[in-house]
């Protein structure tokens, strides 16, 4: 393993074993001066990846981190040079009370600034067992709950409660930080915005692209624009959708024919093991989850249906109170792309195109989703009154 692989190992991955699985390549960026700035990590399975981020953020005598990653050793040589500028990570926050892939790594990251304070959202929930946070690796002399022990950095940051919300086997709930000084509103899945292109982070790598941009799992691993294009717009599709309607599954006998090729026998190819066919017409569903001229902005579509079917209107409450953010100018999520415009007005107009539109659709490219919801609450593994508990 080179110097440069070795940095980036994750040893912890077996926790949650999402791709890329033990090596973490990172992207550092400043998103805005001396405020933001972002770690993005990607994740997935079975190559359908997406950008995850880490935030840090810019506080009264040193740096927040929000939304936890794996601490890889190349992660935290950056954050040591901004630590070393604006002083040290004096909070660790986890807003969100079923976001695995960030919880998984607070332990660690909470390892690596033993001197910070860590602030969660309510209602953190382990599965199959209900442990305590010490069992986790989340050290409890030194962790607060967010409302209720009150708010970090109050003087820079609005703190606004998305949820909560029964979701069976836990509460969804998330915390959103609008910080004063740089103008945004800081998520983790709340809101997404998808570009028509792919992330740069795919430059470090653009395997997954590749293996989504072909037909058939005979063919090559071929590297160009239109074909990494091609490849994030059904990546897009599979992570919205789960199961799109323009995508089929072919017979066992037509997958093992493609597979085992000359020079696909490796497991980066995963042997020719391709189990998808697309209609032709499949990128027309794309261009709906995708900006033209810039990204667009919405409700990522397993949230909209899995977690709010039944919930629209805490949905639409949240968005009242983030329509109310005076000097609002940025958005940035934990997914997809990081930093785009966001205003009051943009809040307002999403508002009133969720309002008008349907929320819990079952045809089409939602028609897996809609399934796989009904049979949710039919087996009552999620509640017919999401609310019912919190009072709603």
């Amino acid at each position: 393993m080179s110097n440069l692989s070795s940095t980036q190992r994750w040893r912890w991955w077996p926790l949650l074993p999402l791709y890329p699985y033990g090596r973490k390549r990172t992207i550092f960026r400043e998103l805005l001066p001396n405020q933001i700035w972002s770690f993005e990590q990607l994740q997935g399975i079975y190559y359908v990846a997406v950008p995850v981020r880490l935030l840090v953020v810019r506080v009264k005598g040193g740096l927040m981190l929000i939304n936890p990653l794996p601490p890889t050793d190349e992660l935290l040589k950056d954050l040591k040079k901004l630590q070393e500028k604006f002083g040290p990570v004096k909070t660790i926050a986890l807003p969100s009370a079923s976001g695995l892939e960030h919880k998984i790594a607070l332990p660690a990251l909470a390892r690596a600034f033993p001197l910070s304070r860590l602030w969660l959202c309510p209602g953190q929930w382990s599965f199959p067992f209900q442990f305590p946070f010490d069992w986790l690796g989340i050290p409890s002399s030194r962790t607060n709950i967010l409302f209720a022990d009150g708010l970090p950095h109050t003087d820079c940051c609005e703190w606004i409660s998305l949820g909560p919300i029964d979701i069976g086997l836990g509460r969804f709930q998330e915390i959103s930080c609008f910080h004063k000084p740089s103008k945004s509103l800081i998520v983790t899945d709340a809101l997404v915005a998808i570009d028509s292109s792919p992330p740069d982070l795919f430059d470090l790598d653009p395997t997954p692209l590749l293996f989504h941009a072909r037909e058939k799992g005979s063919e090559a691993l071929i590297d160009s624009p239109i074909l990494r294009r091609k490849g994030w717009l059904r990546l897009v599709l599979f992570a919205s959708f789960l199961k799109p309607e323009k995508l089929k599954i072919p017979t066992i006998s037509k997958i093992i024919k493609n597979s085992f090729k000359p020079g696909l026998r490796n497991m980066r190819s995963h042997l020719g093991i391709y189990p998808f066919s697309w209609d032709e017409d499949w990128e027309l569903s794309a261009k709906k989850l995708v900006g033209n001229n810039k990204p667009l902005i919405q409700v990522a579509p397993v949230l909209e249906r899995l977690v709010f079917p039944r919930s629209k209107k805490t949905f639409i409450d949240w968005l009242d109170k983030v329509k109310l953010i005076n000097g609002m100018s940025w958005l940035i999520s934990a997914h997809y792309k990081g930093l785009v415009n966001f205003n009051q007005n943009d809040a307002k107009a999403l508002k009133l195109k969720i309002e008008k539109g349907s929320w819990d659709e079952t045809n089409g490219d939602w028609k897996f989703l809609g399934w796989l919801d009904k049979t949710l609450l039919r087996n009552r593994i999620v509640p017919k009154n999401p609310l019912g508990k919190f009072g709603g």
